[in-house]
């Protein structure tokens, strides 16, 4: 297995600038972190440029991850690079305190691999900006079945390392739109047949009273505005989660669980 000691080297070099969101939207590839994920896009032949295993990770007893992987990438003729990567370079690359010694350059999978039709569960990210909450949301939108999400321009970026630690994975799995303008994403829906449902406190309907069965759109808001004026009025249904106490607002990741698992349940007891 290659081992790579030096600042220098090119395949290095190109991975630290994936830490950029400008690299990262240039060349279509981003940082995917921790053995689990890897080890997942290894098997369902997502697509891995290059997997770094840390040194000293690979310097463990037998039977770890970082073994498993490396097997793993050898066994593939057009597979990814497998390579020892010097403690301290690897530090700089991860984005974690506590390190798995694991981490790949991916490419980033192409949007609309599955048609969007009449039947889908579809998420719309209205300008989020936490990494943690997107990322958690797209972990949970395959959980629940929503396969598709499509992310307004202004929403943060997909692809950061902390947001992709979040999704667990999930990322590789779901379909992802990016830069819709609001007009672009409610026109995506309206032509795929699909109903925007948006999430508001002063909607007129309690979530577990509406109808979420069937192709339907969630619209998900920015983390203090909400959902935007735009994207309610463009809504077919909006929907409120009751709360007690003084609370103004639930995490947006809650919310959106929240949805998409009372979705889920309907869709269920529909089909029973």
């Amino acid at each position: 297995m290659k081992r790579i000691r030096s600042k220098d080297n090119q395949t290095y070099k190109e991975a630290l600038r994936l830490l950029r969101k400008k690299y990262r939207d240039q060349t279509r590839l981003f940082l995917l972190e921790g053995p689990r994920p890897v080890m997942d896009a290894l098997k369902s032949g997502a697509g891995l440029e290059t997997v770094f295993i840390r040194e000293s990770a690979a310097a463990e007893t037998a039977g770890t991850d970082a073994e498993e992987l490396a097997a793993l990438c050898g066994s593939a003729a057009d597979g990814p690079q497998c390579v020892l990567l010097a403690d301290d370079l690897f530090d700089k690359l991860s984005d974690t305190e506590h390190s798995q010694g694991v981490l790949a350059a991916a490419r980033k999978p192409s949007g609309g691999a599955r048609k969007i039709g009449s039947q889908s569960k579809v998420l719309i990210l209205d300008r989020l900006q936490d990494p943690g909450n997107i990322g958690t949301i797209i972990r949970t939108a395959e959980a629940a079945g929503f396969g598709t999400l499509i992310a307004i321009k202004g929403t943060g970026d997909i692809y950061a390392p902390k947001t992709v630690r979040a999704a667990a994975g999930s990322l590789l799995r779901v379909d992802v739109f990016e830069g819709y303008e609001t007009e672009e994403a409610v026109s995506l829906c309206r032509r795929m047949g699909l109903r925007i449902i948006a999430g508001d406190l002063d909607g007129a309907a309690d979530y577990t009273q509406a109808d979420l069965t069937g192709g339907i759109a969630f619209a998900i808001g920015n983390e203090g505005r909400g959902v935007s004026d735009e994207l309610k009025a463009a809504a077919d249904l909006k929907v409120r989660i009751p709360m007690e106490g003084d609370i103004e607002s639930l995490n947006a990741a809650v919310a959106a669980g929240v949805l998409m698992y009372e979705a889920y349940r309907q869709e269920r007891e529909r089909r029973a």
